[in-house]
């Protein structure tokens, strides 16, 4: 068997800070399609074409990202540049994945965001926003088969699993804002049963701002880009209970279309938290949750890359992300229901059965799928329907 491939304590930058720059901002322009997407450009650019990592080390660090809370995707566009051109590339090639999803959904938001926009884009923003649910439920689908398969041979793990699904689908309905605190719980139960000594991984974890401002967004942004084990959807009711219901910097309509935004534009998913800052505190306020938010994915790749071989097989690490992955499966299937029981309108109801159907049945792209409700929702404005 062939050894893992450790990559050098200096890495040597192997294409230059403007090939970088030229080719992440291809791939963050056209990814279209989510986490899979990103990760089948990334191993098409490194692997196949440019052979900057074998097919070996780009599976050990997708592996290791996966076990690293936040955005998996991005972690792993940031760690590709890393290997490419060193920690200037790591910086260079991230922010060129990541720039263009979080201007779209700033200039997205300006439009459907602003206080009175036009009927035909509220109607859009209201269809696209009943099918929001659908596509929660689509993710879960896709991460809940592997995930099981994990768990079902032993019994008591399997007992285990559902727990921590159950338990992450309850925290996303009952006590959004908190879920992290029970995705860290989940992780620390099965960490203290599969590892002895006992010494599940030590996060410390900052007091909540209440008095809102400036502190409470960075702490939004930073429970989503820093915390949120599973990424995706997981971020739904981290986002929603602050950005709707503690701080009322947004409607459930308006955040509605926010992750719908997130959705049809490339990119990462978690730079909808730009459309959060920009409900909260304008262009400038989107700025600053997008930047909290990422963050931390330059900090692990900057400060860890050289030891992902060794996260991967950290038994303590694994068996954490065995506990807070399931919660953030159900959390995910939580985020679905939540986002369902606040559609105000009935035609909305009718969006989002079709959509559940061409997802879940039909198995049609979420994007088309996004742009084809709001669609729907247009055209219910245009003929004088109601809109939230």
């Amino acid at each position: 068997m062939t050894a893992p491939e450790h990559p050098p304590a200096h890495v040597e930058p192997q294409a230059s800070l403007r090939t970088i720059a030229r080719e992440w901002t291809r791939i963050g322009v056209t990814g279209f399609g989510g986490p899979p997407a990103h990760i089948a450009l990334l191993r098409r650019l490194v692997v196949e074409r440019r052979r900057w990592l074998d097919a070996r080390a780009f599976e050990d660090a997708n592996a290791a990202c996966s076990l690293l809370p936040g955005p998996a995707s991005t972690q792993m566009a940031i760690f590709c540049a890393y290997r490419a051109g060193g920690p200037a590339g790591a910086i260079v090639g991230g922010l060129a994945f990541v720039v263009p999803a979080v201007v779209a959904i700033l200039a997205l938001s300006v439009l459907f965001l602003a206080h009175a926009p036009p009927d035909w884009v509220r109607g859009t923003g209201a269809g696209a926003g009943a099918a929001v649910a659908a596509v929660a439920a689509h993710a879960a689908r896709g991460l809940i088969g592997p995930s099981f398969a994990r768990a079902h041979t032993q019994r008591a793990r399997l007992a285990r699993w559902s727990a921590y699904v159950l338990a992450g689908a309850l925290a996303a309905v009952l006590i959004g804002p908190w879920l992290v605190l029970v995705l860290l719980a989940c992780g620390a139960v099965e960490t203290a049963i599969r590892v002895t000594p006992a010494s599940p991984p030590a996060v410390t974890l900052a007091g909540a701002v209440h008095a809102g401002g400036l502190g409470a967004l960075a702490w939004t942004a930073l429970k989503i880009g820093a915390l949120a084990f599973g990424g995706g959807f997981v971020i739904i009711p981290l986002m929603q209970g602050d950005a709707v219901h503690t701080y009322h910097w947004m409607s459930n309509a308006q955040f509605l279309s926010a992750v719908a935004l997130g959705q049809i534009t490339p990119g990462p998913v978690v730079a909808t938290v730009a459309a959060v800052g920009y409900a909260a505190y304008g262009i400038g306020g989107g700025v600053l949750a997008a930047a909290i938010a990422f963050v931390p994915s330059f900090a692990f790749v900057l400060l860890g890359g050289r030891r992902f071989d060794a996260v991967r097989e950290d038994g303590r690490a694994r068996a954490f992300l065995d506990g807070a992955g399931p919660a953030a499966i159900g959390a995910i299937l939580g985020a679905a229901v939540t986002l369902a029981r606040v559609l105000p309108d009935a035609w909305q109801f009718g969006v989002l059965a079709a959509a559940a159907v061409a997802l879940l049945v039909l198995r049609r792209g979420v994007v088309a799928t996004l742009v084809a409700a709001g669609s729907i929702g247009a055209i219910v404005a245009l003929a004088g329907g109601p809109l939230p």
